[in-house]
């Protein structure tokens, strides 16, 4: 049996440098194929045919890269999202795959875009959401490809959150947010009509509940929904009775990845995402097909993309200990071939598996991880990273995850874990997460520590912290709240005074606010509450060695959250380490940027925990 300090070490560029190639997408017709790939180590879209090999790029980003794009159901075009610097004030761009000719569709300044309606029945159109009159919220704008006029078909009074649009693109449903942090659906029977309420949810069922989209003859919505039950169903409300019916559900998990039909809306398959991704198939038409994915290739299954006759599938499969592969699919013959895998270099390497764990809190939750050990390794205990999901609405999952890999083949074990508060396991466990920050979801992180150490696995004088967004909130709770149990802990875009954060959110993050305030804490009632529970005001209790990253131009956790608490630190004599990245955001989106981070990170483990460690011209 080898150990980690005998195994290959995986160079930083192939885990955290661009994928060779990324995120296929079939064109409507199934005629060609686009994917994102490096041009001068910026991603850009390329497009080929699909049985062919004459790729080539069609747009021309130089600057960070393009990660979310989509073929307008003309066949002619490739839209995609691009922000400036990591700003979030997303446009909205379309470039011609023939003439490669680009056209801004919202180049206005300051003003986020989101796609809201793309549809194959209606291929000359789109509907975009704009924060342009009022930048808290976004109205609702029918754009024509051809021309690019937009013209406003649905204004937002101001506590909308998001819109629902009808099989005849039509914007006809809405989500509302109450003051109090539940929500309230509301329908119409045309764009002209009055709005009325159809479904109210509660605060507590808010976040684990919503609209997914009406059915073809416009008379019910598929919602997922957690009235009446634990864990979000998926569901069938009738507008005129108000009748339920419902699709799918499971006692413990939520809802995930939902499959609906092109021509029919129908739902055809849902997947929940337990300790892996596992779908139900509801059409009987696919039950074949999803048999023959389960044969093609190991590793959970994502329908990425279809064509429009549903003859061709292009489908990813994640594995733990391997590069993403993406498969063509065709129904007719019911065969499948690999297309390609997105970082093919990491099969030169030996990669650890992720195994998921469960463990009880101290006051008897079952909490849910991951825990990645060094490939082939016998000895323990181990250095231990617990890294820290972001979110905190949100959560870890089993598969290929470059942080996980790089820890584990630095020689560290890397715990991750789905502490209270996060989303997937259904509403009481998300609930049990309000006014927690700092607290019982604390808590969680420490008894998963302790239960590492307590398995054998972990050795108690290297335990690091290590995350971002509120992944590096905890990193800094854990360097003041419970500074004894880690020996350093590392700190990407983490607030450090949730005063400040609420108070300096996005304006178009609005409509959510009613949710911060019932999750996290209110700072015009309850600022003492959220100064307690903020590191910035414990910083005279670090004493171990930080590493902070932080984007210059965050909308989400300003630049103030890490300077501040690194002006605390300085001021005490704290040792730190800075990071401020002047073209990043919210995360590092360029990967050079990425790779300067992963060098400081790796050189801070290897100097505390004791690891292995690249050393590269770039580090020199």
């Amino acid at each position: 049996m080898t150990n980690s300090a005998t195994t290959k070490l995986i160079p930083r560029k192939v885990l955290f440098g661009n994928p060779v190639k990324a995120s296929p997408q079939v064109s409507p017709d199934g005629k060609r194929l686009a994917y994102l790939a490096p041009v001068n180590n910026v991603l850009n879209v390329w497009v080929g045919s699909l049985e062919g090999d004459d790729y080539q790029p069609v747009t021309e980003d130089t600057e960070r890269g393009i990660r979310f794009y989509f073929w307008a159901a003309d066949n002619k075009h490739i839209g995609y999202i691009q922000d400036a610097g990591g700003d979030e004030n997303w446009r909205l761009y379309l470039t011609n795959v023939e003439t490669r000719e680009t056209r801004d569709l919202t180049p206005f300044a300051n003003v986020q875009a989101r796609l809201t309606g793309h549809d194959k029945h209606f291929p000359h159109e789109l509907l975009v959401a704009l924060n342009k009159e009022n930048p808290q919220v976004h109205d609702v704008y029918h754009l024509d490809l051809p021309s690019g006029e937009l013209k406003l078909v649905a204004k937002n009074p101001g506590n909308i959150a998001s819109w629902v649009i009808d099989t005849q693109f039509k914007v006809r449903g809405a989500v509302v947010t109450l003051p109090d942090g539940g929500s309230e659906l509301l329908v119409r029977e045309r764009e002209e009509s009055e709005w009325r309420k159809l479904v109210s949810w509660t605060s507590e069922d808010a976040l684990t509940s919503g609209p997914v989209g009406f059915t073809l003859d416009g008379n019910s919505l598929y919602l997922e929904d957690s009235r009446n039950a634990n864990a979000s169903r998926l569901v069938k409300l009738a507008l005129d009775s108000g009748d339920v019916s419902v699709l799918a559900e499971d006692a413990l998990y939520d809802v995930g990845s939902i499959m609906i039909h092109h021509d029919t809306y129908e739902i055809q398959a849902v997947a929940f995402n337990r300790d892996r991704v596992e779908w139900t198939v509801l059409d009987s038409a696919l039950q074949e097909d999803f048999k023959l994915l389960r044969e093609l290739q190991a590793g959970d299954i994502s329908i990425i993309s279809r064509d429009d006759n549903d003859q061709t599938w292009i489908v990813g499969y994640v594995v733990d200990d391997g590069p993403v592969a993406y498969y063509v699919y065709d129904r007719a013959s019911k065969s499948g071939r690999l297309l390609f895998t997105n970082q093919p270099e990491l099969s030169n390497y030996t990669l650890a598996q992720m195994q998921p764990v469960s463990f009880k809190a101290r006051d008897g939750l079952t909490i849910h991880g991951y825990l990645t050990l060094p490939a082939g390794e016998s000895q323990k205990p181990l250095p231990l990273v617990l890294n820290v999901h972001g979110g905190p609405w949100a959560r870890d999952g089993w598969g290929y995850r470059p942080e996980a890999q790089w820890l584990a083949n630095r020689g560290y074990a890397c715990l991750q874990v789905n502490y209270r508060g996060s989303t997937g396991y259904g509403k009481e466990f998300l609930n049990a997460g309000n006014k927690e920050w700092g607290a019982k979801m604390h808590d969680d992180l420490v008894d998963a520590v302790h239960w590492a150490i307590e398995q054998g696995i972990a050795d108690p004088a290297k335990v690091a912290i290590y995350g971002g967004s509120y992944g590096g909130y905890a990193a800094l709770a854990g360097a003041t709240f419970t500074p004894d149990l880690f020996c350093c802990a590392v700190d990407i875009v983490g607030p450090s005074n949730l005063i400040t954060l609420i108070r300096t959110i996005p304006p178009y993050w609005s409509t959510f606010l009613a949710n911060f305030h019932m999750r996290v804490g209110n700072p015009d009632t309850e600022e003492e509450f959220l100064k307690s529970r903020s590191p910035l005001f414990k910083a005279d209790q670090i004493k171990i060695p930080m590493l902070i990253a932080q984007g210059a131009n965050d909308p989400r956790v300003k630049q103030a959250e890490s300077e501040q608490i690194v002006a605390a630190m300085k001021e005490k004599g704290i040792s730190y380490e800075y990071m401020l990245f002047p073209d990043e955001g919210h995360g590092f989106a360029k990967p050079e940027n990425r790779i300067k981070f992963y060098v400081a990170a790796e050189r801070f483990l290897a100097k505390h925990l004791g690891g292995r460690y690249e050393e590269t011209e770039e580090t020199a």
